[in-house]
């Protein structure tokens, strides 16, 4: 058959351990026979980042700036051990962190469901898809570890040096811990309207949760940054497609979804989300079955798997034994990468194929085919056989060149 052709160049970002080898698996086996694949490449493997001193991150970002769209395999981020490990100069930042502040986007994380796994609470039904706002708060945060008595004061000084606000936190009888953290309202503003927009193109209810009757400033400016803008920019659109946004408080919230069916997106505060995403995607089955892409509020995408370099199995690769890694995190990113570079250039036979490409890993796996960390997940009566990730891989090859046939 003749390739698919592409147009726009997509952003691709290679990564590291076990994630780079799965990577090139699946663009041997499921991208390259099939497409004459256009992308622009950055090696983000930790390697690459200590050689250009972490530069290959930030032109990675901005290339995704300029074509709208790019796929990211999972890579490091180093701690003590990892700096030893790689022999590196400094201990550099979260490739995921450097491309969300740049494109200032919000992180959309939603389960891939197959009938013979069925999520732990029962009357899920339909994904819950998990909006995270990747900045700021908790991950911000200055600290300082109190070690006598004293008193903690916040203190706000204006750029012309006039201090407007001071006020006394605690006063330390004894020792203790003091944490500062912070938000801006532009980040606010664009995790609003990405979330609006995101329910809009996929069509879903939007839920946001914070704890404003606790928190009467900072929490509140998120629950009434989000009312402002959806009443001004986008309620006329949600009854238009007759969908809602709904506000209550974390722990109604939570109540909330227990008790739900699923289908809708949850907007959630930095922590809430980075908690909340890790309860969903177990809850459903696997971090290995969970989709992720970043978007940002003027509508560029990144796609990229929820999960780690998975480092337990890329060691074992490395002695030659036989590994069971999931791919389908991975291979979701593609399809999702290539869905949305075929909607945007208008290229219909791009948008097909990652459809047929994700309907043959679904196909794959409800024939029982499937790693071994999803073996053990499914229901009793089920026959599930595990087979390792290259196995997998050209399963699911099997199916999809039937379906392009």
């Amino acid at each position: 058959m003749e390739k698919i052709k592409m147009t726009t160049p997509l952003v691709e970002m290679d990564g590291d351990e076990m994630t780079r080898i799965i990577w090139k698996m699946i663009k041997d086996e499921l991208l390259l026979p099939f497409i004459d694949l256009n992308t622009e490449y950055y090696d983000l493997g930790l390697a690459e980042r200590e050689r250009t001193k972490d530069k290959v991150t930030f032109d990675a970002a901005y290339a995704n700036q300029k074509y709208g769209v790019s796929v990211k395999c999972a890579t490091i981020t180093p701690n003590k051990q990892r700096v030893e490990e790689y022999n590196l100069t400094e201990m550099w930042k979260s490739p995921n962190g450097t491309i969300r502040a740049i494109l200032d986007g919000t992180v959309f994380r939603a389960p891939i469901l197959i009938d013979s796994i069925k999520p732990a609470v029962r009357n899920w039904k339909k994904p819950i898809t998990i909006a995270r706002h990747a900045y700021g708060d908790v991950y911000k945060a200055t600290e300082y570890r109190v070690e006598e008595e004293g008193k903690a004061e916040l203190v706000y000084t204006n750029k012309d040096g006039k201090e407007t606000f001071r006020e006394t936190v605690y006063d330390f009888e004894c020792g203790g811990v003091l944490q500062g953290q912070y938000n801006k309202d532009s980040s606010i503003v664009s995790f609003a309207h990405s979330c609006f927009q995101y329910a809009i193109d996929t069509k879903q209810d939007l839920w946001f949760s914070t704890k404003d009757t606790i928190s009467k400033k900072y929490d509140q400016t998120f629950k009434l940054t989000f009312q402002d803008i959806y009443n001004k920019d986008y309620k006329e659109k949600f009854e238009e497609l007759g969908i809602t946004y709904f506000y209550t408080l974390i722990d109604d919230a939570v109540a909330r979804v227990i008790r739900s069916e699923g289908g809708y997106i949850w907007a959630c505060k930095n922590y809430d989300g980075d908690v909340m995403s890790d309860m969903v995607s177990t809850a459903f089955g696997s971090l290995a079955m969970m989709t992720s892409v970043l978007v940002s509020p003027d509508g560029k995408y990144e796609y990229e798997a929820a999960h780690g370099t998975v480092t337990r199995h890329y060691y074992r690769f490395l002695k030659g034994e036989e590994t069971s890694t999931n791919p389908m995190a991975t291979i979701y990113a593609w399809s999702g990468a290539l869905r949305k570079r075929g909607e945007l250039d208008g290229l219909s036979d791009l948008v097909a194929f990652a459809d047929k490409l994700e309907e043959s890993c679904i196909d794959t796996l409800n024939d029982g085919i499937m790693t071994k960390d999803l073996v053990g997940l499914v229901e009793k009566g089920v026959n599930a056989r595990a087979v390792n990730t290259l196995e997998f891989i050209r399963a699911i090859r099997e199916r999809l060149e039937k379906k392009l046939a």
